[in-house]
């Protein structure tokens, strides 16, 4: 059976089309494009090992169950996510019988679907793929928490039914040591409203690679992104939104702190409208803070536009330390220099966490980031 999506991205000077095959993603040396920010030192054993031991999701809760696991071709899978990388493509080809939450047509849940994933440092090589398949008219958040100190490679791929509305909160809170490297894939259909919220706050090296396309006319999908960097950390988000239908719309916004020496963050947004989708409207944004010396970002937006036929299209960056007028104010109010800095980048944060829409969860992560920024002040 032939397995991959009915239309590959081709036509994209930013992605080549994926394939499911090893031998078509040679080992990278740093020259190619997709690679060329990701320090190659920190996961060499990726490459050496060629036999990640799979691992299992914790589902919590009765709101919703698996379904049965899906080899490759089997349903959805592969229907939607190509491998993009050698990574992607390891993980999928290792992981035999992939992870099968569906949420039946209909289901509205107010409560979140927790799905914990913890690798031991033990594991060595760990993989995961999931599949996501939120039917037609059904409403859900799937809450995402990856932790523990291996080296973990995990594909996510999702589909979104007609007038579905499906949020997927991945949470990347590991150990130092720890490696995550990644590709969530999601099909978007009419009608449909998908965000995906990526949050990245431990390990040595985070690795994500996020793409949408669309199935019909008229989805709309949100993504994004919260991340602290710490010295010696590399934390890098890709995202690529295939505007393949008219009458799309994509939202990207990713936030991004960096403190300590050798802090990176790599953030590399690219969005393709093709000839035939007329009517789109997309927007992407990514805002650095750089709160010592020493860090660095890499902010890199990318339209690739084929048709003058769109509601709207647009990009920007910026990479900068406190608003100097913000905190003057502040301290003129009585506080102290680390409460008003504390308080400037939780409001950096704030709007995208409260996004999240879990009380318990936003607390928790802004109270993670309260820790982070009181470690890089101590």
């Amino acid at each position: 059976m032939t397995v991959g999506p009915v239309e590959t991205h081709t036509v994209s000077h930013l992605h080549p089309p994926g394939s499911f095959a090893l031998d078509d993603h040679p080992e990278p040396s740093g020259r190619e494009e997709i690679w060329r920010f990701t320090p190659l030192r920190l996961i060499q054993p990726i490459f050496q090992d060629q036999s990640p031991a799979p691992v299992e999701l914790t589902l919590a809760g009765d709101q919703a169950g698996w379904a049965e696991p899906l080899a490759l071709g089997q349903g959805v899978r592969g229907q939607i996510l190509t491998p993009v990388d050698r990574v992607a493509a390891l993980a999928s080809a290792r992981v035999a019988q992939a992870s099968h939450l569906v949420l039946p047509a209909g289901l509205k849940l107010d409560q979140p679907i927790r799905l914990d994933l913890t690798v031991a440092a033990s594991s060595g090589l760990a993989a995961n793929h999931l599949v996501i398949e939120a039917e037609a008219g059904s409403r859900a958040t799937v809450l995402l928490r990856h932790g523990g100190r291996g080296v973990y490679l995990g594909n996510v791929e999702i589909r979104v039914g007609p007038q579905a509305e499906l949020t997927v909160v991945s949470i990347q809170d590991w150990d130092p040591g720890a490696s995550h490297l990644g590709q969530h894939e999601a099909q978007v259909a009419p009608g449909a409203s998908y965000r995906h919220i990526a949050v990245s706050l431990g390990g040595d090296l985070i690795r994500l690679q996020n793409n949408v396309s669309y199935s019909g006319a008229g989805g709309s999908a949100e993504l994004y992104g919260v991340y602290f960097c710490d010295a010696g950390q590399h934390i890098e988000h890709r995202l690529f939104v295939d505007h393949n239908h008219p009458k799309g719309k994509s939202l990207a916004d990713y936030r991004g702190a960096l403190q300590g020496r050798g802090a990176r963050s790599v953030w590399v947004g690219d969005v393709l409208i093709r000839a035939r989708a007329q009517g789109i409207e997309t927007y992407e944004s990514n805002k650095n803070l750089v709160l010592s010396e020493g860090c660095r970002a890499d902010s890199v937006p990318n339209l690739e536009i084929e048709t003058g036929d769109i509601v709207g299209a647009g990009h920007s960056a910026s990479t900068g330390r406190f608003d100097d007028e913000q905190l003057f104010y502040l301290r003129s109010r009585g506080l102290d220099p680390k409460e008003a800095r504390r308080l400037v980048v939780r409001g950096f944060f704030a709007q995208l966490i409260a996004r999240v829409g879990v009380p318990d969860v936003e607390q928790a992560l802004m109270a993670k980031i309260d820790r982070e920024l009181a470690a890089g002040s101590a």
